[in-house]
Formats: structure tokens, C-alpha cells, sequence
């Protein structure tokens, strides 16, 4: 995935590091390990969205079924950790996410702050489907390329969805203005985050 088609698909800003597959594939139990993590806890994270914004119709029935989707996610990648005879290590901080984080709006505004809510969730997938992308493309296992390829195209899907949600709720202007304001951010970190072989970000 080139520059251009990072842009034009997903809306990010700076592709991944190139030299990121090949550390990965030296790392494929410290990878696959963090990819388990990360697909437990996005279903976490779309019942927390439930279970505060109960109250949005829409939400609640488009969300409930991503968290059964990203449970079985996270059960695929504990049988491919078997299957080779890996373990599943303990979970690592996100420095990714853990940067996003600093950008979410925490007080003022309720719209503003279930906006950020939901586009973190929108750049999380988009970076997320990047990734997968670039590991069906460049590892040499040409099982593992399948395997990855079926995680970018679910991750496309969410991605967009957090989209949609978002555009809704609320007004889209604010929330293409947003947006725009996400990615520059996301592409800062994403600058001068170190390239590691053993985190999906």
C-alpha cells in the first residue's frame, strides 16, 4: 500500500515503515500475541460504547455484532499461536493508542467528547487494516498472507463504520473537520513512533 493509496483509502496520512513486516516476521509470537490483545480488546472497547450510549438505537444494533466478530478474531489468533506452537505472552502497553489518547477531548462538549470516542475507534481500524495489509503483502508464509488478508478487509469495514456513526450522530461538517484534525495528529505519532517488530502499532 503506497503513500497515495493509504490517502486516498483510509484517509492516513503516512504509510507504515516499510522495514516493519520484515521485523515483524523475525517477532511472529510477539506479533501475534499483540494482534490477539489488540482484537480483545476492541470487542471490550465496542461494549463499553454500548453500554454508555445505550441509548443510541443505531449504535447498539451495528456494535453488537463487531463484538462477537472481534471475539472470534482474537479466538483465530490463539489457534494460530497454537497451531505453531506458540504462547500467548502477557500484554504490553499501546504507545499508539496510548498517544491517540492524549488527543481525545475529556471534558466540555458531550457530542465533541462521543465524536473523539468514535473516531479513535475509526483510526485505531484504519491503521489496524494498514498494517494487515502490509503483512499479507510481505511475509513469506503464504498462509499467513491469507490469514492477514481476511483481517484487513473486516478491518476496512469497521473502519468505515465508526464513519457512519459518527455522521448520524452528529453534524458532518464538524465531523470531517475533526477528522482532518485526527489524522494530522495520527501521522505525528506514527513520525516519530519507533518502528517495532513485536507491536501490531
Amino acid at each position: 500500500m503506497e503513500t497515495n493509496d493509504v490517502k486516498n483509502i483510509l484517509g492516513l496520512q503516512l504509510p507504515t515503515d516499510p522495514r516493519w513486516v520484515d521485523l515483524a516476521s523475525i517477532s511472529l509470537e510477539d506479533i501475534l500475541t499483540d494482534h490477539a490483545y489488540c482484537e480483545q480488546k476492541a470487542a471490550t472497547s465496542c461494549i463499553s460504547l454500548i453500554q454508555r450510549y445505550s441509548e443510541k438505537e443505531k449504535l447498539v444494533r451495528e456494535l453488537s455484532p463487531i463484538v462477537t466478530e472481534e471475539w472470534g478474531h482474537f479466538r483465530l489468533v490463539l489457534a494460530e499461536l497454537d497451531k505453531r506452537n506458540l504462547k500467548l505472552g502477557r500484554q504490553r502497553r499501546d504507545m499508539y493508542v496510548n498517544e491517540l489518547m492524549k488527543f481525545e477531548k475529556k471534558g466540555g462538549n458531550p457530542d465533541e467528547r462521543f465524536l473523539d470516542k468514535l473516531l479513535i475507534f475509526a483510526l485505531i481500524e484504519a491503521r489496524s487494516c494498514e498494517r494487515f495489509k502490509r503483512l499479507s503483502e510481505g511475509l513469506e508464509d503464504p498462509y499467513l498472507r491469507k490469514f492477514y488478508r481476511r483481517f484487513m478487509e473486516s478491518e476496512a469495514g469497521h473502519y468505515h463504520l465508526f464513519i457512519e456513526l459518527s455522521e448520524t450522530y452528529l453534524d458532518k461538517a464538524m465531523v470531517r473537520t475533526r477528522w482532518q484534525e485526527w489524522l494530522t495528529y495520527e501521522a505525528e505519532i506514527i513520525q516519530h513512533l519507533e518502528v517495532r517488530g513485536d507491536r501490531m502499532h
